[in-house]
């Protein structure tokens, strides 16, 4: 996994695994990288999940310190849950895991985006591709994106 962003980490070859290994990133005793972020006053960052290959926007959440070290020592995502107030791993309950394969830190050191690969498909609870799938059109959202798999087959009723 890559870490970039002017400080937070260092560029490294991406290994045959697909992913670059950032000892610096993923060592437990080396989490200064995560003072550059700027968080909220909530202690929460927002973090953007995008399709790794695509590009595609798939969802947003919120990320914690804890959530982010987790996030790059594992090579997962880890993000905050507002409503739970814990911490959630992605997939935990559908089991659509989120591979990491980069974390970037915006230019003003406030938003994480997180290239990710969607295992299964699904990033929405809804059962879709994306988070993202209504677009304006003539003053009316409109959904665009089929459901893939039905929200009760995958959390059950």
């Amino acid at each position: 996994m890559r870490i970039a962003a002017g400080s937070i980490g260092q560029y490294n070859d991406r290994h045959s695994d697909g992913f670059s290994h950032d000892a610096m990133a993923n060592s437990p005793d080396n989490t200064k990288w995560l003072d550059s972020v700027k968080w909220d006053s909530a202690g929460l960052v927002p973090a953007i999940a995008q399709d790794w290959q695509t590009g595609r926007v798939l969802m947003v959440a919120w990320m914690n310190r804890d959530a982010l070290a987790e996030t790059a020592r594992c090579r997962e995502a880890v993000y905050w849950s507002r409503s739970r107030k814990k911490l959630w791993h992605k997939g935990e309950e559908s089991g659509h895991v989120q591979a990491v394969h980069e974390i970037r830190l915006d230019c003003d050191a406030d938003v994480i985006v997180l290239q990710v690969e969607q295992r299964g498909g699904i990033a929405c609870h809804t059962g879709r591709e994306s988070c993202f799938y209504r677009v304006l059109q003539d003053g009316e959202w409109e959904t665009v994106d089929p459901v893939l798999k039905d929200p009760q087959q995958i959390y059950g009723a």
